[in-house]
């Protein structure tokens, strides 16, 4: 069982490093995007399911509230905490139009969008990123490597390279934590 357990640290630590490495110049381009709407006024919507749902709520706190400096907070909503607007839009329009109706609702042109998704195949995920890109949203998706159907329709993707969800999920949190310390930076600054 030790084994494993070093085995599974490296493994998380290894991804991580190369994340960093195959991703600095994206991460500051996504970094700089985000940062030039919240000079501009402008909001950013995150969204994601299951354990990238968990991620769109912690990158949303860390703005809102504060990652290491105190500063103004900052506009940030996870789409996946109402339960009321998931269930009943679920229920309405299917459970692929949960973000994406309400990015149509909330959304406005210049505003941000990030998906966070291991595969980057979820229907949702897809429905969303159509949605914004139609809206006027810039796009920024984490997921695994080549992002898989949501790339294309990225901006900026932040795809770790692997296949691995746990691997992936562990380095989406660096990235974000990456991300939330640049943008920190720049609006205390």
């Amino acid at each position: 069982m030790s084994n494993d357990i070093r085995k599974l640290f490296n493994d998380s630590a290894d991804l991580i490093r190369l994340s960093g490495e195959h991703l600095t110049d994206s991460i500051a381009a996504a970094a700089e995007l985000i940062i030039d709407a919240y000079r501009s006024g402008k909001a950013v919507f995150v969204f994601g399911n299951g354990g990238s749902a968990a991620d769109a709520q912690h990158l949303c706190a860390e703005l809102v509230g504060r990652f290491r400096r105190e500063r103004r907070p900052l506009r940030a909503e996870a789409l996946t905490t109402d339960t009321s607007a998931l269930t009943a839009i679920a229920n309405d329009y299917g459970f692929e139009q949960v973000f994406a109706r309400q990015l149509e609702g909330k959304g406005k042109a210049g505003d941000i969008a990030v998906a966070i998704t291991t595969s980057g195949n979820s229907p949702n995920i897809l429905a969303a990123l159509e949605t914004a890109r139609r809206v006027g949203l810039k796009c920024i998706v984490l997921s695994g490597e080549g992002g898989g159907k949501s790339g294309p329709l990225a901006d900026i993707l932040l795809d770790a390279p692997s296949t691995d969800t746990p691997r992936i999920q562990e380095s989406h949190e660096v990235i974000y934590h990456v991300l939330c310390e640049l943008i920190e930076s720049a609006m205390a600054g």
